[in-house]
């Protein structure tokens, strides 16, 4: 079960706000609900809702591109055969082939994001037998175990509700000495965002609603994959700042790199005033800086 309680950081007001908001949703049941969560999580990644992801890669591809040098950096992919956990468009498969990967099994949950990512298989000339694209639920993967010498998953794992199942789904598909690599976001990643968005947000639309997003320290991806069975667990952090000129270019950053997808919790004749007030209110506080704060976690199975 996803936690109940916000594991990220805000303010002891808003996240009293919100706690309490999350406590009547694991009464009412709204917050165990994981099948809906996901559910949302999947139509804002698909653009159901909002325009927003269609400028995912034109707003953080530098940022995605850091993150997955980072995460991929002395991997060893040469000659081997990896599973990309939440492909999206493809910027982490790529690099991986470009160390020398022989194949790459890249998969999501959203069909939008997976044929952003074969139209750049096709620019870039990468057939079927190099990079294989299918949709797939991180805690269920359609795959035997024991079949690919290396998983990565970059910036998926806080959008998961069973991050536990997730990797140990994921150490099941790992030969006996391959190696997981995942990124995901710490306790700060975009809590200045998060902070704005929970404030202005008419509080009657999201009584009882558990936003679906559940960042972690350090120490608890270590124990995820400890319990996993990993072995040679290496966890670092990174953290640094975007500053921005005013706060419309906040939330453009924002909602693109996120896909927006919380809308997908509203109703759809309430989406295009809801967006209108946080984005009034990013420009009012102004928030002119969002951190972005990423765990990498290394780990091999024995």
């Amino acid at each position: 079960m996803p936690p109940i309680l916000w594991t990220g950081k805000l303010s002891p007001t808003t996240r009293f706000m919100v706690n309490s908001s999350n406590l009547i949703g694991w009464i009412t049941g709204n917050a165990r609900n994981t099948s809906a969560m996901k559910c949302r999580i999947k139509t804002g990644y698909e653009g159901t809702v909002t325009d927003d992801v269609t400028r995912y890669e034109d707003v953080g591809l530098g940022q995605y591109t850091d993150i997955s040098r980072a995460l991929l950096e002395g991997a060893q992919l040469r000659g081997k055969v990896v599973l990309d956990v939440g492909c999206g468009t493809g910027i982490q498969s790529f690099l991986a082939l470009e160390q020398g990967a022989t194949r790459v099994i890249g998969g999501d949950m959203s069909e939008y994001m997976l044929g952003q990512c074969r139209k750049k298989a096709n620019a870039l000339g990468y057939g079927p037998e190099q990079i294989d694209l299918q949709q797939l639920d991180a805690e269920s993967l359609p795959f035997n175990g024991g079949c690919f010498d290396a998983v990565i998953c970059g910036m998926v794992l806080g959008l998961i509700p069973n991050q536990e199942m997730a990797v140990s789904e994921m150490v099941r598909v790992l030969r006996p000495g391959g190696f997981l690599s995942i990124s995901t976001h710490g306790p700060e990643f975009y809590w200045e965002a998060c902070e704005t968005t929970f404030r202005a947000v008419p509080k009657s639309l999201v009584l009882g609603y558990r936003v679906e997003f559940w960042p972690r320290t350090e120490k608890a991806v270590s124990r995820m994959f400890t319990a996993a069975g990993l072995l040679d667990v290496r966890i670092r952090r990174l953290t640094w700042k975007h500053r921005f000129e005013n706060g419309e270019k906040a939330y453009e950053f924002f909602a693109s790199t996120s896909s927006a997808w919380w809308y997908s919790g509203f109703r759809a004749d309430k989406i295009a005033s809801v967006s209108q007030r946080i984005r009034a209110a990013f420009e009012s506080r102004p928030v002119t800086e969002i951190t972005s704060d990423v765990i990498l976690a290394h780990g091999r199975r024995p």
